[in-house]
């Protein structure tokens, strides 16, 4: 009964998305990939707000239901019958009535398992299409025969571009570059190789007056021209790949560039994507709880790693989760990495056993690697371990709900809702 619920929920939803659009001919901006589509969807909000009146996904409005949720300009109605009524009308009332419509939308189309493209997306027509990055093993590759069968799914998404729509891609993602190949649109690319049309190059953490971190600065090359962007509060090259994306998306319009990077310095990034919060004992945080996979943990690993503090660095690391047969290695493979960016590892699940084998064959010792059943025991433990100055990442997959972990550590607690990801009652009861 509650699947024939859903399946008429979205139905209805999407007959009713599609007859707004045909309504109001908004421009459509979707994006895809593995990783890095929320934070390329918050930069490209950024910059297109600045000229128009636009609306983005709301938090991982991505899916089936998703999608229609966002263009209808409606909230998730979880297990309320009353809410979904209430969009259900809101929907034909838009339609049926005159309003105040975005100009753009910003889409985050996620692709979970099979034929999850057709189900999502397959009926938009859209004027700009951004594919962020694979990585070597993309999460949710559990449900797909192959790596191939879950780029091919991905890439369904090209299929929806009108005939003038712009089609984005990342240069460095080699799978991701070779889908130029599967449409004759206008192809923009970004990243930091240099045969990019927007290019990435001098990246490095900006510090304040006393040795604080406070962010990222790089520059964006493009077509002979080299313009310093400076991004607060944030670490990572996913926000540098975010910011390049949008950029590409800014030169493919004929918009204003210096007007794109200003939009970019401190714009609002959703919670739990690198983000730095301040913890206690004088700490800081990098906030990376949203989801992980292999690619996106070995980059904030990694990051980690660069950044100068006169504390310890301490990684915090939940399970990856939906990676079937690849699980072990690439649990193994990200204590490695964690062994030579950190000096302290707490590893948090059932798999966790396997970060810390990693970690200990590379040389880590044993009692610098803590285990945890789940997020809040590790939070509990976290709280007399940390001391002045130190640096800490925490970061798991989205079921192993390390955000708990970092609520534990966290200087600002009444600032959580704000801060921290999964905060919404509905969350708070799973």
């Amino acid at each position: 009964m509650k699947l024939f619920f859903k399946k008429a929920l979205s139905y209805i939803l999407i007959i009713e998305s599609r007859l707004v659009l045909l309504k109001y001919k908004p421009k459509i901006v979707a994006i895809t990939g593995s990783v890095g589509k929320t934070g390329t969807k918050d930069a490209v909000f950024a910059v297109i707000s600045g000229v128009a009146y636009v609306r983005k996904s709301e938090k991982s409005y991505n899916s089936e239901i998703g999608l229609p949720l966002t263009i209808l300009g409606c909230p998730n109605g979880w297990n309320n019958p009353y809410i979904w009524f209430r969009n259900i009308l809101k929907g034909i009332w838009l339609f049926l009535a005159p309003h105040k419509y975005p100009k753009w939308l910003i889409l985050e189309v996620g692709v979970g398992k099979p034929e999850d493209m057709q189900r999502t997306a397959s009926w938009l027509k859209t004027d700009a299409v951004i594919i962020t990055a694979i990585g070597k093993t993309p999460v949710h590759i559990e449900f797909f025969d192959s790596r191939k069968h879950l780029i091919d799914e991905k890439s369904e998404l090209i299929k929806t571009l009108k005939k003038d729509g712009l089609l984005i891609l990342n240069a460095d993602d080699d799978a991701v570059l070779e889908m130029k190949t599967k449409t004759k649109n206008r192809t923009i690319t970004y990243g930091f190789k240099e045969e990019a049309d927007i290019t990435g190059s001098g990246e490095s953490i900006f510090y304040d007056d006393i040795g604080i971190p406070r962010g990222i600065i790089f520059r964006a090359d493009e077509g002979g021209n080299s313009l310093p962007v400076v991004i607060e509060k944030v670490f990572g090259q996913n926000h540098i790949y975010a910011s390049l994306a949008s950029l590409a998306l800014s030169f493919g319009l004929k918009l204003n560039m210096i007007n794109a990077i200003g939009a970019l310095k401190n714009y609002d990034i959703s919670p739990g994507r690198m983000c730095l919060v301040n913890g206690i004992n004088n700490s800081l945080i990098i906030d990376d709880t949203y989801n992980s996979s292999p690619s996106a943990c070995e980059a904030a690993l990694k990051t980690l790693g660069m950044i100068k503090t006169s504390g310890r660095k301490i990684a915090v690391l939940g399970d990856m989760l939906e990676l079937g047969r690849y699980t072990k290695e690439t649990h193994e493979n990200i204590g490695k990495i964690a062994r030579e960016n950190c000096e302290i590892l707490a590893v948090v699940g059932q798999r966790a056993g396997d970060i810390k084998a990693g970690a200990v064959e590379a040389g880590m010792r044993a009692e610098n690697i803590p285990e945890f059943l789940n997020s809040v025991e590790a939070g509990e433990y976290m709280k007399d371990l940390v001391k002045m100055n130190d640096l800490i990442l925490v970061k798991g997959s989205q079921g192993i709900r390390m955000e708990r972990t970092v609520l534990a550590i966290l200087a600002n607690k009444e600032n959580k809702k704000k801060l921290l990801v999964r905060q919404d009652k509905e969350w708070q009861s799973k």
